[in-house]
């Protein structure tokens, strides 16, 4: 499996972007999906994650703001990041939990994934 993440860029402070993970070869549409951040210095850390059923997952400094959806006929992961802060800019990386998926206690912990992406860069200025 592949993944290939794009869509992000520079933004102010209040912007909206929109992330884009497209997954190729063996993909399988059970898998949970996921997109992880990394800020400058830190470890990378779960931002939010979506069910083969479409039950969604978020960190509390994002919920209300970013929104994860997928795709699947066209086998992409969606993340829509409004109202950005400057606190939002990271690394971004989408991950993929192929079945058997972990359970929802581990749907935070990226040791969960089998599959990265390349990061794509947000920076929000203020």
């Amino acid at each position: 499996v592949q993944l290939q993440a794009s869509g992000g860029g520079l933004a102010q402070a209040g912007d909206s972007l929109r992330l884009s993970c497209a997954a190729s070869g063996r993909t399988d549409s059970r898998s949970t999906m996921a997109w992880f951040r990394q800020h400058p210095g830190k470890e990378r850390e779960f931002v939010a994650g979506i069910r083969y059923y479409s039950i969604t997952y978020y960190t509390d400094s994002v919920k209300g703001r970013f929104t994860i959806s997928r795709d699947y006929a066209k086998n992409t992961v969606y993340l829509q990041m409004n109202a950005l802060k400057p606190e939002d800019t990271a690394v971004y990386y989408c991950a993929a939990d192929p079945p058997p998926v972990a359970i929802t206690s581990m749907l935070r912990d990226e040791s969960a994934y089998d599959y990265w992406g390349h990061g794509t860069v947000v920076t929000v200025s203020s």
